[in-house]
C-alpha cells in the first residue's frame, strides 16, 4: 500500500525513535531555533495544546533547578521531538536542536545527549549521520536496546535490510516490546511476509504502555490487515486507535482508506477533511484531491493539489522531508516531469531503500527512459513486497516495454493486494489490464 511509507511513515520507519514518529510539516512558518526562556509557557496561541506540553514544563522545571547540568536540556529535546510528532510542526525539532546543544555545551561527553543526536538527525532524514552517530553511541553501551532502533531506521532508509534485519533481532533479543515488535513488522512487510507483519504488530499493540503507542500500532495493523483483503478487521483497528487517541490524523486517513475500500466515498472525503485540519500532509492533500477528481469535483480537486505543494514548500518541508513524495505526485499527474526525474534521482543518490527505488522508475518511465526504469523498478521488487503501487508501476513499466506477461502479472498482483490502492491510477491499472487480456 502506498500510503504505507507515510511510513516511515511513513513512515513509518524516519522517525519511529522513542515511542513512534510520524513525518509531517507544520501550515505555520518556522519557529524559532532557540531554547524558549525558562518561564515561557509551553504553548502559544499558534500551537495545538499537546501530552508533550507537560513534558516540556516538567523538563523546564529541571532546567531552572539545575541549569548547568545536561538532564533539563536533554528532557527538553526529548519532549520538543514529541510535540513535533504529535502536531505535525517539525519546526520543532529546531527546537530540540537547540536544547541538545545547550545539553552537550554543559557536557560535551554525555551518552543520552548523543543517543539524542542520533534520532534528531534520524528524524531530519540525515540517515548516513544517524547511523554513524548510533554506531558511536553503541561501542559506549551495547545493550541500550533503544539505539538499535535508530541503526534498524537508519538502514531501512539506506536500503541496507540485511542489516536492518540484523539490527531489529538485536533489539528485541536486549528487549521485546512495543517499539521492537513494530520494527520487527515493518521488516516482514517489507519482505512480503503479511501474516508475520501482522502478528508482530499484533505483538507491539499489546504491550503498548500509553495511547499514543497504542494508536499509532493500530493504523499500522489496519493498513496491514488493509493490504491483506481483511477492511472489516482494519477499520476496527482504525477505530480502536481513534477510541484511544480521539481525532488521531493518521487513524483518520487510515479510516478514510477503509471506506474507500468499501465504496463509501463521501465518508472518505470527511475523513480525510478532518485529518487534514487536524496535521496538514502532502499524502493526505493527493488523496483527497484524487477523491475529488474521481468524484468530478475538479475545483476542489485543484484547490488539494495546489495545497500538497503549499505543505511541500513551507516550514521544514522545503528541506526536502517529501521531496520522494513529490516526485510521484507530479509523476502521476504528468507534471514537472523534468524537476520530478531531479528530485527523484537526487532522493537516490543519498538513499537506496525500495520506495525511492520505486520513485526514481516511476519518473523515469514518464519521461520515456525506459530501460533504466526497468532497471530501477527491479531495484523495488528486489525483496518481493506486497505493495499495489510498486507493482503498478513495474505494470506500466513492463507493458511499455512490450512485455504483456510480465505487464499482466504485476497489475493483476497490484489490483489483489489492494484494489483501491490510489482511486485514479488504479483505475488505470484496471484499463491498462483490460488492453492486455483483450
Amino acid at each position: 500500500m502506498r500510503n504505507k511509507v507515510l511510513i516511515i511513515g511513513a513512515i513509518f520507519i524516519a522517525v519511529l525513535s522513542i515511542v513512534f514518529g510520524i513525518r509531517a510539516v507544520s501550515k505555520r512558518g518556522s519557529q524559532s531555533a532557540e531554547v524558549k526562556p525558562q518561564n515561557a509557557p509551553a504553548t502559544t496561541a499558534n500551537e495545538r495544546a499537546t501530552p508533550a506540553d507537560e513534558q516540556i514544563r516538567q523538563a523546564r522545571a529541571v532546567i531552572r533547578r539545575a541549569p548547568n547540568k545536561p538532564d533539563g536540556y536533554n528532557q527538553l529535546c526529548a519532549a520538543f521531538m514529541q510535540k513535533a510528532r504529535e502536531t505535525g510542526d517539525f519546526s520543532f525539532n529546531q527546537r530540540a536542536e537547540a536544547a541538545l546543544e545547550r545539553s552537550l555545551k554543559s557536557a560535551p561527553d554525555n551518552y543520552d545527549a548523543l543517543k539524542l543526536r542520533a534520532k534528531l538527525l534520524l528524524a531530519n532524514h540525515r540517515f548516513a549521520e544517524a547511523l554513524e552517530v548510533a554506531r558511536r553511541a553503541v561501542e559506549q553501551r551495547p545493550r541500550d536496546y533503544e539505539i538499535y532502533g535508530v541503526i534498524t531506521d537508519a538502514h531501512v532508509e539506506l536500503g541496507n535490510y540485511r542489516e536492518a534485519v540484523e539490527a531489529a533481532d538485536a533489539m528485541v533479543q536486549l528487549r521485546p516490546y512495543t517499539p521492537s515488535y513494530a520494527r520487527v513488522s515493518y521488516i516482514r512487510s517489507l519482505h512480503g511476509d503479511s501474516k508475520g507483519a501482522i502478528d508482530a504488530m499484533r505483538m507491539a499493540e499489546q504491550s503498548a504502555g500509553d495511547a499514543e503507542s497504542l494508536a499509532w500500532c493500530a493504523v499500522h495493523l489496519g493498513d496491514e490487515l488493509l493490504n491483506s483483503g481483511k477492511r472489516a478487521e482494519a477499520e476496527h483497528e482504525f477505530n480502536r486507535a481513534l477510541f484511544a487517541l480521539p481525532d488521531y490524523h493518521l487513524a483518520l486517513a487510515g479510516k478514510a482508506r477503509a471506506r474507500i475500500a468499501a465504496g463509501d466515498m463521501e465518508g472518505a472525503v470527511d475523513l480525510y477533511r478532518k485529518a487534514q485540519e487536524r496535521v496538514p500532509l502532502p499524502d493526505v492533500a493527493i488523496a483527497l484531491g484524487n477523491l475529488y477528481a474521481r468524484l468530478n469535483r475538479n475545483d476542489e480537486a485543484q484547490r488539494q493539489y495546489e495545497l500538497v505543494e503549499f505543505i511541500e514548500h513551507s516550514g521544514t518541508a522545503g528541506a526536502g522531508t517529501y521531496s520522494r513524495h513529490m516526485a510521484v505526485f507530479w509523476a502521476d499527474r504528468g507534471v514537472k516531469l523534468d524537476e520530478a526525474l531531479a528530485v527523484a534521482r537526487r532522493e537516490r543518490a543519498s538513499r537506496a531503500d525500495i520506495y525511492t527505488s520505486d520513485a526514481l522508475a516511476w519518473c523515469l518511465y514518464k519521461k520515456g527512459e525506459l530501460t533504466e526504469a526497468k532497471t530501477a523498478i527491479d531495484e523495488a521488487l528486489r525483496l518481493g513486497t506486497r505493495d499495489a503501487g510498486i507493482n503498478y508501476h513495474a505494470g506500466m513499466i513492463y507493458q511499455a516495454l512490450g512485455d504483456q506477461r510480465k505487464a499482466a502479472q504485476h497489475l493483476n498482483l497490484a489490483l489483489k493486494i489492494n484494489p483501491t490502492f490510489d482511486v485514479l491510477q488504479a483505475e488505470v491499472a484496471r484499463e491498462t489490464l483490460r488492453t492486455l487480456t483483450a
